[in-house]
């Protein structure tokens, strides 16, 4: 009986102790809260900063009321541009940087990209050099050949652009149709 006496009275010292120090803790909480806005503030510091390095690139070009002719349609994902051959070279300017549901419509006229939620845009024909399967841009890696990628000059700066189909077998016609409009491809032996 002892032994039963020995054994509660040590289960009962096994108790974890009740907390009595609750300024210390809620002080953690409430400093741990202020790091992350202070780490989140200075994520959007430095992008409104590659914002403003990249004020130079002029406003998208509107997509047109009604395109007519639709070689081609896709429904996917757009997961955004950057500076042609730099993959993590991301562009913000006018929310080319805001990854986003996209539907494309390939027309004479060239590529609309509407966006549910981020801003539409036309990719000129006269401005389209070159399209390929790739795997990754802005920081999104997917399998080799997941990723249908748009060359195209804006201004005077070559971006490349990355979009997936929900369906990617569509990805190898759309390359295809993109570079029989193209002019002979400026963009080749980019390192990637």
């Amino acid at each position: 009986m002892t032994h039963h006496i020995a054994s509660a009275a040590l289960a009962a010292e096994q108790k974890s102790a009740e907390v009595t120090d609750w300024a210390g803790r809620i002080g953690w909480v409430v400093g741990l809260l202020l790091f992350v806005a202070f780490v989140y503030w200075l994520m959007r510091q430095g992008w409104k900063w590659r914002g403003s390095l990249q004020s130079d690139l002029p406003p998208l070009p509107e997509v047109p009321d009604a395109p007519a002719g639709a070689r081609l349609t896709m429904d996917g994902r757009y997961h955004g541009s950057t500076t042609a051959g730099q993959w993590l070279d991301r562009i913000v300017a006018h929310g080319l940087g805001t990854r986003s549901r996209a539907e494309l419509t390939l027309t004479d006229a060239g590529i609309t990209v509407v966006r549910p939620g981020a801003n539409d845009f036309l990719i000129p024909a006269a401005a389209l050099r070159e399209a390929r399967l790739d795997k990754g841009i802005a920081g999104k890696v997917l399998a080799e050949g997941g990723l249908l990628v748009v060359t195209w000059e804006h201004g005077s700066t070559l971006l490349d652009s990355g979009f997936r189909s929900d369906r990617a077998a569509e990805h190898t016609a759309w390359v295809e149709a993109i570079n029989s409009i193209t002019p002979v491809s400026t963009t080749e032996g980019i390192a990637r």
